[in-house]
């Protein structure tokens, strides 16, 4: 059977490390949990990084440290500069990463994730304005690889249940995740 196609490599800046970094650097050979949201969101986004980070404490005291990694990306490229994403995803987990970059970038990414994002014409950097944006958690193999989305109703169990039985499933396949082949 098929697997959608949906995400594929990218190149922004990792606003935790203050520099362009291939998508590859930070999600090869662990599973990587994504969001896509904006800094000024007032409700839905921390939500969801909050049930993010339940996630990602979960599978760390589960089965150790590197296994997944948390991704954050910016669908406000106006608002959300390197500096503004780098102190809002400390807000939620020490092991967030931030991605930023320009418009176009952000459009290109959004769009192999196939994720829909909306922001208001003619908004200035100090307006208040919110963007209209699919909400999803998007996991990623080792491989970078497309495996599954939850939308917003997903619990954290569920989400961890459900990561759970696709990594049997890979490791039982032969698929290799670093920090456990170090072990």
């Amino acid at each position: 059977m098929g697997k959608p196609n949906v995400g594929r490599p990218f190149e922004l800046i990792n606003a935790n490390e203050g520099k362009r970094m291939k998508s590859e650097q930070v999600m090869k050979g662990k599973y990587s949990l994504i969001y896509f949201g904006f800094t000024h969101c007032p409700d839905i986004c921390p939500e969801e990084l909050d049930k993010m980070a339940q996630v990602v404490d979960s599978v760390k005291e589960e089965f150790g440290e590197g296994v997944m990694v948390p991704i954050f990306i910016t669908c406000d490229p106006l608002r959300d500069t390197e500096q503004v994403v780098k102190e809002y995803v400390q807000d939620f987990h020490p092991d967030l990463i931030g991605f930023t970059g320009n418009e176009q970038e952000l459009k290109q990414v959004a769009k192999s994730f196939r994720v829909y994002s909306f922001k208001p014409e003619n908004v200035s950097i100090d307006d208040d304005y919110l963007v209209d944006h699919s909400i999803f958690f998007y996991l990623m193999d080792p491989e970078g690889q497309f495996v599954d989305c939850y939308p917003r109703d997903t619990t954290a169990d569920d989400v961890l249940h459900s990561f759970k039985n696709y990594m049997q499933d890979y490791l039982e396949e032969g698929g290799k995740i670093d920090a456990l082949v170090k072990k």
